[in-house]
């Protein structure tokens, strides 16, 4: 998708609020599980000649990279980011991707960490599970594995990574706090953090931030940098860095919210959508 660079300035405007929606973390778990089970199901690409304004790939990695991948990652990509590019990856680390999805980060990592690394992918959709480890067999991915489980309570050993990586998925979970203090936990001391994410600018619309279909989609579910960044320090991370910031247009981020109730809502026609997200890159470490 195409993206742009600038430094907005936070504001609430009408029709705005600060206030969060009223779901349980069980209600946005469900959605996410749900969207993202339709994503894995899905036979259309992602990634192909015709983009979604929501696809994971596009503009997001360099072609040469996407055309070395398997078909079936790329075609549900659902990222905003590319957190390979600053994650530093060397031959024989164990990389661990949050929320993997189809495991497209997951094999870019592994083509990186070699024959004597490790990459471990973890997602919370059975559906997206399967898709993952099926591709995996049949490219011939030996160093890769998938694991069922919430990136909340990872289903690993204390200091198994050397890094972490994650796309466009912590802000998804309704426990961010609880998510870094788990990858600190997984992270070897000296470990680093990678993440691409989506981070909120400015208080979103009512109705947007109402609507559970906009937290599946990777919405409401944002919250602002300080939070955010202080989320990260809380855990322990330090040498915390924004490595890029790239702010969505109007048309971007509806097509982020394409489907969804609140996007269509009588209220938001007219209501400018822009410099209210951006896609961020941000790196941490884990003290030695």
């Amino acid at each position: 998708m195409a993206k742009r660079n600038m430094s907005p300035k936070a504001r609430a405007g009408p029709g705005y609020r600060k206030s969060k929606p009223k779901f349980s973390p069980e209600d946005v778990r469900k959605a996410v599980r749900e969207n993202y089970t339709k994503l894995a199901l899905t036979q259309a690409p992602c990634c192909g000649t015709t983009q979604s304004s929501s696809c994971g790939c596009g503009t997001l990695y360099p072609q040469a990279e996407i055309v070395s991948l398997p078909s079936e990652a790329v075609a549900v990509s659902a990222g905003c980011g590319n957190p390979t590019a600053i994650a530093s990856l060397k031959e024989g680390m164990t990389v661990v991707d949050l929320g993997s999805g189809g495991g497209i980060d997951c094999f870019l990592s592994a083509k990186k960490v070699g024959g004597k690394g490790r990459v471990i992918g973890i997602d919370a959709t059975p559906e997206m599970i399967y898709r993952a480890r099926k591709t995996a067999e049949e490219n011939g991915y030996k160093n890769v594995e998938f694991r069922l489980g919430e990136i909340e309570h990872m289903p690993l050993e204390k200091e198994t990574a050397d890094v972490i990586i994650s796309n466009c998925v912590i802000n998804l979970s309704p426990e961010k706090e609880q998510v870094f203090r788990d990858a600190f936990r997984v992270l070897k001391p000296g470990g680093k953090l990678a993440v691409s994410d989506i981070v909120l600018l400015k208080d979103l619309p009512k109705d947007m931030v109402d609507d559970i279909g906009t937290w599946s989609k990777c919405v409401s579910g944002a919250v602002k940098e300080s939070e955010y960044i202080g989320a990260m320090k809380k855990a322990g991370f330090e040498r915390i860095k924004v490595e890029e910031r790239v702010v969505y247009s109007h048309e971007e981020l509806k097509g982020y919210a394409e489907g969804t109730v609140s996007i269509d809502s009588p209220k938001l026609k007219g209501v400018d959508l822009s410099d209210l997200v951006a896609s961020y890159k941000i790196s941490a470490f884990k003290p030695k």
